[in-house]
């Protein structure tokens, strides 16, 4: 299986590929929970965060470059409702939910492989390569 270009590599590459793209900034994304291994319990939900911010940058099209020309600006609304299992593969399904000039903003929500949630959010991201600079 080819996996699409990011700028994560093992151990920090959670999601592997893109399932289907529904529509313009929206689609499904496949991950395998690996937990004990790559990821210990702790910090799992900081994991399925990061899985979340992955599966929006391959939604954008998974170029390498973009991830590297833009930041996360955001995480609102993150839950987790369960972690998952070792071995658990986990769907991710995001959506654009707006834009603001540069800034973009995806809800999203992680679901294991019988279709229970196990987290949601929403994440903003703003492209470009720096950040604003900060009021004096």
């Amino acid at each position: 299986m080819a996996l699409e270009p990011l700028p994560h590599v093992y151990p920090f590459r959670f999601v592997d590929r893109v399932v289907e793209v529904t529509g313009p900034a929206s689609g499904r994304v496949r991950a395998a929970v690996t937990a004990g291994q790559r990821c210990p319990a702790y910090a799992l939900p900081g994991t399925l965060c990061e899985m979340l911010a992955q599966a929006v940058l391959l939604i954008e099209g998974g170029d390498a470059d973009l991830g590297r020309s833009g930041f996360l600006a955001g995480i609102s609304d993150f839950q987790v409702d369960r972690l998952p299992d070792p071995g658990d593969l986990l769907t991710i399904d995001v959506r654009l939910a707006g834009r603001l000039g540069a800034a973009v903003k995806f809800e999203g929500e992680i679901t294991d492989d019988t279709g229970r949630k196990v987290a949601s959010g929403a994440l903003t991201v703003r492209k470009g390569t720096a950040p604003p600079p900060s009021p004096p």
